[in-house]
């Protein structure tokens, strides 16, 4: 698993100060992959994280549901499937 990601997070305007938490959750405390994410945020139905790590070539749709941060879309085809990559001629 690599430890270089690309993250962003969409969330309702209400919930400004908790991006900035979960920014600076990332800045201190990510590397040591503590869980980050708690039920502080005003709306989070509404928060989406969308996160592509250093081999992949495009982003995961992550969101808050019943209390968890679940994957929700894309999860296949992947990186690692023969029909993600475009064949010769097409």
């Amino acid at each position: 698993m690599s430890w270089v990601t690309n993250v962003m997070l969409s969330v309702d305007p209400e919930d400004r100060l908790n991006a900035e938490a979960f920014s600076g959750w990332l800045d201190k405390e990510c590397p040591r992959r503590e869980p980050g994410m708690g039920s502080s945020w005003h709306h989070p139905s509404a928060v989406q994280l969308l996160v592509m790590d250093q081999e992949e070539s495009f982003f995961r749709v992550w969101m808050i549901r019943d209390g968890a941060l679940r994957q929700y879309a894309p999860s296949s085809p992947d990186e690692e499937d023969d029909e993600f990559w475009p064949t010769a001629g097409s």
